[in-house]
């Protein structure tokens, strides 16, 4: 594969720590949430910043798809991503569960669901989830 863009980031703390992006944009910090044992302090956590990521990818993959039907989709279109976290059935650490939910105002559900299916196929993010896409890990 090509690589077109990449995307620099870096972590400190964990869960409960700091994260951001090579070019200062993204600064975010990171609280563990009360039902992963946190304190529920102000922050965000690597699961919201993945649904974030990944409604925004599938978006951008729907208007991709759409595009080349001659579709417009409105600038009002949303789509909510769920990500669950939990203790994985092998016992061998946790995994993640994404429910994506579209919602296009103006279209009729048969063209959203179409285009929504074809939008998955399109987005590396549902590539990834569905391949389970291996990530080779390094020390410094």
């Amino acid at each position: 594969m090509a690589i077109l863009y990449t995307a620099h980031a870096h972590a400190t703390g964990g869960r409960s720590g700091h994260g951001v992006t090579d070019n200062g944009v993204l600064d975010v910090t990171l609280t563990t949430p009360k039902e992963l044992g946190g304190d529920g302090a102000t922050g965000t956590n690597p699961e919201q910043l993945f649904a974030v990521g990944y409604s925004a990818c599938f978006l951008g993959a729907l208007k991709f798809v759409a595009g080349k039907e001659k579709i417009k989709i409105p600038e009002d279109a949303k789509v909510h991503a769920d990500v669950g976290i939990g203790p994985r059935e092998d016992g061998g650490g946790f995994g993640i569960e994404v429910k994506l939910t579209v919602e296009v105002p103006g279209l009729d559900r048969e063209t959203v669901e179409r285009l929504a299916a074809a939008a998955h196929i399109v987005c590396p993010y549902s590539h990834a989830m569905r391949t389970s896409t291996e990530v080779p890990v390094s020390v410094r």
